[in-house]
């Protein structure tokens, strides 16, 4: 943990870590810029956009881990995010600090709103699919009163971000970097003509025979075709496994699981993903492609959580359970290298999965995931390869049990990936 100095207050802030090799803040320079631009607007634009006898009406946009919502928690605005993650880290940081969560509103990227904005801060997110959603979704609750304030840092502040800005929105300005960050000032123009949101995007593709109709929605990865390490996946998985409970972890758009589930008619699989937009995505998508129809009973599950184990600490599916999980883990965290997710994915699998199940995993070659998986499990095969991705497989023995999760606990909190 942390302290965030800024005009708003001292805040002690921290950010959620799978074993102690995390040691990123939770907040960056273009989170404190943000905050002291906000103080110097209070008694000016800030003041004159509220409405009479009351707060400015505040959204905040992709808040990683809660810094701009907890500073500015007195407004009582509304923070929206695609990660459940972030929620949860906003969330913890509100209640360090002694604030009542309550008096935040958390919404994800899809919930409907349509109620006028005074105030919009945005952390520009990785994705620029994401803004341009975002931003499609924002222009009916603005008008000219409004205001929306943009950060990033300055190296992800690209000419086409601007450009994007000002096409949904209206004019844009950028300020001088100020330690390495850079704010975007946008007044909203509510005479621009409107554009449709091109968001979600539909493609095809075809798996051993099968044309699969897809959904991916603005933040899911690679969200205009499949990318190719998802295809270097299907091209290896098992065509039957004859597995009856199957997980996809980190599903995405869900089609690894939907692969699986033509594979294996008769299994139950579990799609599991932490972003609200992979899970709407993914629900489409199974509708589509495995004869659910939407809103209809299914025995498949599609799961809002950050693992397998779900964020309250209780198991989201039980313990030796599982025949077989397919995982293609991130190895970034926002922008930044990590892969304490891949960790947590794999130590969880091996909780979740029965005697002589199979965890089956895709990753880019330099991640050397054979290492963690063979530490893990005693054992990893290398399945298939292409220059660039390996599919590997390891399979839960008896006696790696639950009891014995202590081993792979210590082998990430000491970050160690050779065997």
């Amino acid at each position: 943990m942390e302290q965030l100095a800024v005009p708003q207050g001292e805040f002690t802030l921290a950010r959620p870590s799978s074993g102690g090799r995390d040691n990123l803040r939770a907040w960056d320079a273009a989170d404190d810029y943000l905050l002291h631009h906000l103080a110097e607007m209070a008694d000016g634009a800030l003041g004159a956009s509220a409405s009479e006898d009351s707060q400015p009406r505040l959204l905040i946009l992709n808040d990683g881990y809660g810094a701009l919502t907890t500073a500015l928690a007195h407004l009582a605005p509304t923070m929206g995010t695609d990660s459940l993650c972030s929620q949860q880290a906003t969330t913890a940081n509100l209640l360090r600090n002694g604030f009542d969560p309550s008096g935040v509103t958390l919404v994800d990227s899809l919930s409907p709103d349509e109620s006028r904005l005074d105030l919009v801060v945005i952390k520009v997110p990785k994705s620029q699919s994401l803004l341009e959603d975002q931003l499609h979704r924002l222009k009916p609750r603005l008008d000219d009163r409004s205001t929306v304030i943009a950060g990033a840092m300055s190296k992800h502040v690209h000419t086409s971000t601007l450009a994007l800005v000002e096409q949904i929105l209206g004019p844009t300005t950028t300020t001088l970097a100020r330690r390495k960050a850079r704010l975007i000032e946008c007044t909203p123009n509510p005479g621009l003509a409107s554009t449709a949101n091109p968001w979600p995007k539909n493609y095809e593709h075809t798996h051993r025979g099968t044309v699969l109709q897809l959904t991916n929605h603005a933040n899911v990865f690679s969200p205009t075709r499949l990318d190719i390490g998802t295809r270097c996946f299907l091209e290896h998985l098992p065509r039957h496994d004859h597995a009856t409970s199957i997980v996809d972890l980190g599903c995405g758009n869900g089609i690894v699981g939907i692969a699986l589930g033509l594979a294996n008619p008769s299994a139950t699989i579990t799609f599991i993903d932490e972003s609200a937009m992979a899970v709407e995505s993914t629900r489409h998508n199974v509708g589509a492609n495995l004869g659910d129809p939407l809103g209809g009973t299914s025995a498949h599950r599609i799961v809002w959580s950050d693992g397998i184990r779900n964020p309250l600490g209780a198991s989201a599916i039980a313990d030796e359970s599982v025949d077989l999980i397919a995982c293609n883990p991130p190895f970034h965290v926002d922008r930044a290298l990590a892969d304490e997710t891949a960790w947590t994915m794999m130590s969880e699998s091996l909780r979740a999965l029965s005697t002589g199940g199979n965890l089956w995993v895709v990753g880019n070659r330099h991640l050397a995931y054979h290492a963690k998986m063979k530490r893990l499990f005693g054992n990893c095969t290398v399945v298939g390869s292409n220059p660039k991705f390996v599919v590997y497989r390891s399979t839960k023995q008896a006696g790696r049990t639950v009891g014995r999760d202590s081993e792979a606990a210590s082998i990430i909190a000491a970050g160690q990936d050779t065997p």
